[in-house]
Formats: C-alpha cells, structure tokens, sequence
C-alpha cells in the first residue's frame, strides 16, 4: 500500500509544475483577453487613454461586457461629479463674489447626479442604451454649461474638463451597445 500511495504521490507530484504552467498560460491568456476588451472598447471612444486608465483602475472592468464597461465608466462620471460638485460647495463658501455662477454650477452638477446618472444607470440596466447615452450626453452638456458660464475665468476648468471627457467617453461605450 505504501509503495503504491507513493507512487501515486509521485506521480501527481510529477505533473504539478505542468498543471501549474498550464493554469498560469491559462489566466495570463483570460486576462490579456480582457485588456484587450478594454482597449477594443476604449478604440472607439474620444479619449482612449483616459478611457483605458479609468477602467483599468477598477477590478470589475476585466471581467466585464461591454455592458458593464459602460456602467462602470458612468459609474466613474458619477464619482468625478461628486468630487466637482463638493469643490464647487467649498468654493461658494471661500469666494462670496463667485457665488452666482458657482451656484449656478451646482445646479449643474446637482442635476448630473440626481437626473442624468440615474437615468443612465437605470437605462443599461434595463437594456435601453439609448437613455443611458442620452444620460452620459446631458451629463457632459452640464459640465459644459457650468465653464461656458465663467466666460473663460473658471476655477472649476480641470472638474468640469474631467466630468465632459467621462461623460463623453461613457456615451461613446453606451454607443457600442446601439
């Protein structure tokens, strides 16, 4: 009994560095595939290297369609547009002269998150991207909106930049689905 369990033990030991090449070749090929995903879908949006840097920040993009890209990109928009709309609140409080446009910004950025991110969420889950991309559009016409406003004197040029190119590469994914 013991020279066969050793046998046996050998044997399978014999083939643990093939079965571990095998499954390593295995994963690096699954996950070069889904870069390639991310890079086949970002080809197709305005700003590849923002759109390639976003998705691959998160984990989930790489086991996403292109589906779930999209929603992880509007996911990214809704996530810049908090951080813009919480500086656009510090600065009312700092700067008293630029509380006009400034809260006319927040408005803007108010109606990213509680309209045009909901809608789009809510549209790739249902399968109607055509929402969703209107959702991504209006989100990054609101960004657009707010600098146009300071006519050229923006202190919020970088958030507003930021939130235009997501929103603009988030409809480029969504359009992919169309």
């Amino acid at each position: 009994m013991m020279k066969i369990s050793g046998t046996l033990t050998s044997i399978f030991l014999g083939h643990v560095p093939l079965l571990t090449m095998f499954l390593l070749i295995t994963q690096f090929s699954v996950a070069q595939s889904d870069a390639n995903m991310i890079s086949q879908t970002c080809k197709q949006t305005p700003y590849y290297n923002l759109c390639v840097s976003c998705l691959s920040s998160d984990p989930r993009s790489f086991k996403a369609d292109v589906r779930g890209l999209a929603l992880i990109m509007v996911n990214i928009v809704k996530a810049k547009a908090t951080m813009s709309l919480h500086f656009i609140n510090q600065l009312i409080q700092r700067r008293p002269g630029l509380k006009k446009p400034l809260s006319y910004c927040a408005d803007n950025y108010d109606a990213i998150l509680t309209a045009d991110i909901p809608e789009a969420v809510e549209a790739l889950q249902k399968g109607d991207p055509k929402f969703a991309q209107d959702g991504a559009n209006d989100a990054a016409n609101e960004a657009d909106l707010c600098e146009a406003n300071f006519h050229g004197k923006s202190p919020l040029t970088k958030f507003n930049k930021v939130v235009h190119d997501t929103s603009a590469t988030a409809s480029a994914i969504v359009q992919q689905l169309l």
